[in-house]
């Protein structure tokens, strides 16, 4: 049964950090990345990452401050956010691809969503 669990979010100041987690069920040889949809701005494909983890993509936004890695024993795909910005206030979406591109994956629409954790980040 495909299914996309996401957990983590919640509320953090300005400069904090944030691990997302989600829980992947049957979607082994799926990329999966994290997308996000803040009020009022077009949704965006932050991080991606290939079935095997050897490849990922990073948007411009979080280059440097995000990082996605995957444990395919857990069936985990994590996303460690640091030096949150109040930009990255927004709903975080795991999203699966078949895509074996993980730039390909995080621009595209995705196969498989999650519901969603929403990530805010306020003094």
């Amino acid at each position: 049964q495909v299914q996309l669990v996401e957990s983590g979010g919640g509320l953090v100041h300005p400069g904090g950090s944030l691990r997302l987690s989600c829980a992947a069920s049957g979607l082994d040889d799926y990329t999966i990345g994290w997308f996000r949809q803040a009020p009022g701005k077009e949704r965006e494909g932050v991080s991606c990452i290939t079935s095997r983890g050897g490849i990922t993509y990073y948007a411009d936004s979080v280059k440097g401050r995000f990082a996605i890695s995957r444990d395919n024993a857990k069936n985990t795909v994590y996303l460690q956010m640091n030096s949150l910005k109040a930009e990255d206030t927004a709903v975080y979406y795991c999203v699966a691809d078949r895509s074996s591109f993980a730039d390909y994956a995080c621009r595209g629409s995705g196969d498989y969503w999650g519901k969603g954790t929403l990530v805010t980040v306020s003094s």
